[in-house]
């Protein structure tokens, strides 16, 4: 069962899911979610394997992530619905919806997207939020 939580910070607000189960069978539904409404994801950023490279290079002091992926695209149909209401929107596009495991807390699996601000970029909310659901049903 997973269990929602709008958060709200300093980077700005984001809908997120947390459920139970391994990383791999989760992303795998989120990646399903997202293909199975007729959408292509453009680009799978591996988040979590570039910090784990990179941790020592940097001065890193721990592991983040078991595993860490953002998986980015857009819709041509609700692109077009924000952007014609109004063209600044592209700034938006593509879209992204991230998927983590922490290595504190194995097991628990964060699903979310960043929710972008304003009543036009309202649709991009909704259907981001609704892929979020259905890859953590």
């Amino acid at each position: 069962m997973a269990q929602d939580a709008a958060s709200s910070g300093e980077t700005g607000s984001s809908y997120v899911r947390t459920v139970k189960g391994s990383f791999e069978d989760v992303a795998f539904a989120v990646e399903q979610a997202i293909t199975n409404e007729g959408l292509v994801i453009d680009l799978t950023s591996h988040v979590g394997e570039m910090l784990a490279r990179t941790k020592e290079d940097v001065g890193g002091a721990k592991d983040l992530f078991t595993q860490a992926d953002v998986f980015s695209f857009c819709s041509a149909k609700v692109s077009r619905e924000v952007m014609e209401a109004d063209p600044a929107n592209i700034q938006h596009c593509p879209y992204s919806i991230f998927v983590y495991e922490t290595a504190d807390e194995p097991g628990k699996i964060v699903v979310g997207h960043r929710t972008y601000p304003g009543e036009t970029m309202q649709p991009v909310n909704e259907m981001l939020t609704k892929l979020v659901d259905t890859g953590t049903e």
